[in-house]
């Protein structure tokens, strides 16, 4: 596991998205733009973590960066080239089905 990956397993981020998803009555923001009710499933950095900016809070503690997104948004929005993506509770990918090509 990355330092990067360690983040996610930290009491702050925990705390944090916890408390964020209660904020947001645990539903999928981007679904809820559209009028669609559906529980959410992960807080989503908008500006995604990288090796390099993890470790900023402005970034990766910031309320403004997030989002509470369903699967379905958050696997759009990571792997919109892929029919289906299936994550671990780490948040690491575990099998990926690929989009057939357009012809």
């Amino acid at each position: 596991m990355s330092e990067r990956q360690k983040f996610y397993k930290t009491s702050n981020w925990e705390k944090l998205s916890k408390a964020y998803a209660k904020s947001v009555n645990y539903l999928c923001e981007r679904c809820a733009k559209k009028g669609i009710l559906k529980t959410g499933y992960i807080v989503h950095h908008k500006e995604h973590l990288t090796d390099s900016n993890y470790t900023d809070p402005n970034i990766s503690l910031n309320w403004d960066n997030l989002e509470y997104l369903c699967m379905e948004c958050h696997n759009q929005e990571h792997t919109g080239k892929y029919d289906k993506v299936v994550w671990d509770d780490n948040g690491n990918i575990v099998r990926v089905e690929r989009k057939e090509k357009e012809i």
